[in-house]
Parts: structure tokens; sequence; C-alpha cells
């Protein structure tokens, strides 16, 4: 028969083995922890210049303007006709100063200084985030059709992927990194395919390799917006084709904005 003591000890050495596995258990579990702050900033101000009918013509002033230094991008705007933004300064007096100067050694002729609360991402607390989500997307489908050059120095470059990308949030308002994985890296996870949302970016790793090395805006109903590959047109393709579907690496948002901010 067991004494007092041996049965007061058997009992602490039960209550001591669930506790040990209840802590383990705890400090295994996975935590999702949003992080308390804006993702991305937002764009200050911007210079645009231009407006051709042909698009050669607004390649040639973004490479122009690169050449100079000067972070530049063309698009096609509601009227049809292409369009050069650049820069992201901090006042509309620093804008204007580096525009008066281009004008002025005849780099551009007419310009228009973008202020901020102009971009869809600043008017995103009135509107809500439908609408910068919208914005977004309907962004991403001018582009369909659109030559685009990033990163060269001559028409005939191609087009890269993240490039888009960025131009699409810029255009809205957000500073979105430059490179792909820089772009996968700043988002937030979204972990389930039917959990992404209109506009956020869907990443993959392609030709079998265990890396970010394409991007493409998602547009709802398992479809997305690319360059499908240097050189090629911009497109919509579907998560579910093979390809995209054996290489995606996941979602993620930008739009998660901090309730104190």
């Amino acid at each position: 028969m067991k004494t007092k003591t041996q049965v007061i000890l058997l009992f602490l050495i039960i209550i001591l083995f669930f506790l040990s596995c209840s802590v383990k258990s705890h400090h295994y579990r996975p935590v999702t922890v949003t992080p308390k702050r804006k993702v991305l900033e937002l764009m200050g101000y911007a210079i645009q210049a231009g407006a051709f009918a042909n698009v050669k013509n607004a390649v040639r002033l973004t490479i122009s303007l690169r050449q100079r230094g000067l972070d530049s991008t063309y698009f096609k705007a509601s009227d049809g006709l292409y369009k050069v933004r650049f820069g992201n300064y901090s006042s509309k007096e620093a804008a204007a100063k580096t525009a008066i100067s281009l004008k002025s050694r005849g780099v551009i002729e007419e310009y228009y200084i973008i202020i901020p609360d102009e971009y869809a991402a600043a008017k995103q607390k009135q509107l809500g985030s439908d609408y910068l989500r919208d914005s977004l997307v309907r962004t991403a489908h001018d582009f369909i059709g659109v030559p685009y050059l990033w990163g060269g120095t001559s028409l005939e470059k191609g087009f890269d992927c993240s490039g888009l990308t960025m131009t699409v949030y810029r255009l809205n308002g957000l500073n979105l990194p430059r490179n792909s994985v820089k772009q996968y890296e700043t988002g937030l996870p979204v972990e389930n395919v039917q959990d992404l949302k209109k506009g956020d970016l869907v990443f993959f790793a392609m030709k079998d390799q265990n890396i970010v090395s394409h991007v493409g805006v998602y547009i709802g109903e398992g479809n997305f917006i690319h360059a499908s590959s240097q050189g090629k047109a911009i497109r919509i393709d579907s998560l579910s084709t093979p390809c995209y579907f054996k290489g995606y690496m996941g979602g993620r948002t930008y739009l998660e904005f901090d309730q104190d901010s």
C-alpha cells in the first residue's frame, strides 16, 4: 500500500507533467502578428510631362529622364494619350524647381505637378479600400496592349514584371519597391488563395526554382495581370494555369493600415 507521502509525490509529478506539456504546446503554436504600421509609404509630389499620341515619343522622353538619374515611367492616360511621370518629392516647391530646370534645358515642355491628395491611396480613408483596389485593377488593365520599357535604354529592351507592379502602385500613390523579391518581403502574407482581394500581388517561382522571380496584379476570380516574360505583351492569366499553379509562392497585400495612423 502506498504511503500518504508517495501518493502526494505521484500527484505532484502528474501535475508537473501536464504543465510541461501545456507550456510546450503554447510555445510552438503559430501566431500571426499584423504590423502596426502602414505597409507602404504614400508617394509625395511628382512631375507629369508629355501628352503623346505615339508611344515611342513617350519612351524617348522616359529614356532621356532616366539618363539624367530621374526615376521615370510612362503610361496610357484615360484620354488615350501616353504621358510620363517621374519623381517623388517632399514638397511642391522641390518638384517645381526640378521641372523648371528641365524645361529651361529643353528636356520637357509643358508639365503638371501631381500632388499627393490626387492619388487614389490618399482618398482611401474617405472612399474605402474597395475604391483603391478598383483603381489598382483599372490601372493594371490600362497597361494591357501598351508597349512597355523598364531598365533598358532602347525600344526593343522589353518588359519587366516587377516594373509593371511598381508602376501600377506608384500611379495610385503607393511607393512599392522596384524588385519583385523586395515586393514579396514588404507585403503582408495572404495565406489562402481564396482570401486574395483585387489589387493584391501574386508571386511565383518560375523554372523550378524556390525563389520569387515573377509577380502580377490580382484582379479577382482567380486571374491576374502581368508581363508574362521579357519582351512579350502584358496580359491576363489564371492562377490555375499549370505553370503558375505549380510555381505559386503566395499572395501579398499592401493595403492594411494601422487604425491609429
